[in-house]
């Protein structure tokens, strides 16, 4: 379903924003710079929990954003009430009249949803007007780092389960009803193949799932009163929580029941398991389970699940075949940001030549990458086989269709020469152009079934989830002699 931002807030979320991203652009607009045209770009500068991947999550909201991107009468009203600290307005009202009138006007091009993505790349690049460019700065990061870190983290929970389905279980412990419903959305991106959340069901299409809890058991006299009657209020998809006694006695209760209720035509879909030794009790659960002739009823896993403890389960020979996954996955536990940042590489001049643009640092991983970046993705065979390396390019400077050699941005000493003839694809998709969205937006699931190719087009070295390999990423040789005669440039200059 598109545009889920206006079905939920039914209105702009221009001021959304950092409070100096207005006050660079007032400041733009007094300099007279502000519709320069420029360029920014997105990335992010390591891949969270220890690993050496991201999956691409948060374009589809980011699109929502940008089709109702507009200041309107209470967004102008409002910043006309804000003075300076002499009491006078802080804002000229003109300004605020460009403000009303603009019209979003830049090209966006950006890496695809369920994308597999490395540190330093441009997943996101940004052109148009200086003033336009900046005031998406906090919107892009604060959607795109946010549902990237989740998507990635439900990636890792498939790669712990060896592909069986996991559940998205975090609503509760989620950051605000905001962060539950983008959580639930880059979660299926990851991977997922439900969600608790109903409204996220609704506004995102996402399947919902759930069971019941111990509260249900506990409303009832004793655990074979409640499961009966849970049976026969869902017949057809009944999944009972056999842990708030005994478990052992629950999976008895639960297999008396569906006996019991047989001949009405019920069959048990599962149980859950959400406390105790889950690897020992789903091993005597399944055998209770298959003596009784239930073979095809699922053990669902919850109970503060992570990759590394699935990952240990599944060492012990756990029978569970379904994960319930919550806090950790909802809330990135292990990791609560992603670090992307959004840097301006260049700029037009007032006779309008481009200039570039670079951020110096005294962390080598700080320093920002010049020029109109684009990104290269090169494959051992055919561009649907496996992942060789990804090569930064500005596209001023054209990327050669001969030898090529990609340097590693943050130690130059490792050099990879890609062959002529290499098979290849550009990874930034167009999506607007002048304003204009151009980009025709795939389901949900289709940005599901992505990840999960793209994760099979990279060796598992990569994939692992502890002390994977570094996947060759580098910048084009000329871009990267670029970029360090501007950081000499701009040192000596610094010198003087």
């Amino acid at each position: 379903m598109q545009n889920a931002l206006a079905q939920l807030y039914k209105s702009s979320l221009v001021l959304l924003t950092d409070f100096y991203q207005l006050t660079m652009a007032y400041g733009y607009w007094k300099a007279g710079i502000h519709e320069h045209e420029a360029v920014f770009y997105h990335s992010f500068r390591q891949a969270p929990f220890n690993g050496r991947y991201t999956i691409c999550a948060g374009l589809g909201i980011f699109i929502d954003y940008l089709l109702n991107f507009q200041f309107t009468k209470g967004d102008i009203d409002y910043l006309a009430g804000l003075a300076d600290t002499k009491g006078k307005a802080l804002f000229h009202a003109d300004f605020l009249e460009y403000l009303q009138q603009i019209k979003f006007s830049c090209d966006i091009d950006a890496v695809e949803e369920g994308s597999m993505v490395f540190p330093q790349e441009p997943l996101i690049r940004v052109k148009g007007p200086l003033l336009q460019c900046q005031l998406l700065e906090s919107i892009l990061l604060n959607i795109i780092n946010f549902q990237s870190l989740i998507a990635t983290s439900a990636a890792r929970l498939l790669q712990a389960t060896r592909g069986e389905p996991v559940l998205e279980f975090g609503l509760r412990r989620a950051q605000g009803f905001d962060g539950a419903l983008m959580a639930s959305r880059a979660a299926y991106i990851g991977g997922c193949s439900a969600t608790s959340n109903v409204l996220a069901g609704k506004l995102l299409n996402i399947p919902v799932r759930g069971t019941h809890a111990h509260s249900w058991v506990l409303s009832f006299a004793n655990e074979l009163e409640a499961f009966r009657v849970y049976a026969q209020t869902f017949p057809d998809r009944c999944i009972f929580l056999v842990d708030t006694y005994n478990t052992l006695e629950g999976v008895k209760n639960a297999i008396k029941i569906s006996e019991e209720l047989k001949p009405n035509g019920f069959k048990l879909a599962g149980i859950r398991l959400d406390s105790g030794d889950l690897a020992y009790l789903s091993q005597q659960a399944r055998r209770l389970l298959d003596a009784a002739g239930y073979y095809d009823a699922v053990i669902v896993g919850s109970n503060d699940l992570n990759p590394l403890v699935i990952t240990s389960l599944k060492e012990q020979g756990a029978s569970i075949n379904v994960w319930g996954v919550g806090t950790h996955l909802i809330t990135a536990y292990e990791q609560p940001a992603l670090e992307g940042v959004y840097k301006l590489s260049a700029i037009k001049s007032a006779e309008g030549i481009w200039e570039n643009k670079l951020k110096l640092s005294e962390q080598t991983i700080k320093i920002s990458t010049p020029g109109i970046l684009s990104v290269r993705r090169y494959y051992t065979d055919r561009v649907d086989g496996s992942a060789m390396a990804d090569a930064i390019y500005d596209e001023r400077l054209g990327i050669s269709e001969e030898n090529i050699t990609i340097i590693d941005p943050i130690d130059p000493t490792k050099r990879r020469i890609i062959p002529a003839g290499t098979p290849h694809r550009d990874l930034l998709t167009p999506i607007f152009r002048l304003g204009k969205l151009i980009y025709k937006r795939p389901l949900l699931k289709s940005s599901q079934e992505k990840t999960h190719r793209e994760l099979q087009q990279f060796h598992e070295s990569i994939r692992r989830l502890l002390n994977p390999h570094a996947y060759p990423v580098g910048l084009e040789e000329n871009l990267y002699h670029l970029k360090l005669k501007l950081i000499l440039k701009a040192k000596t200059e610094l010198s003087k």
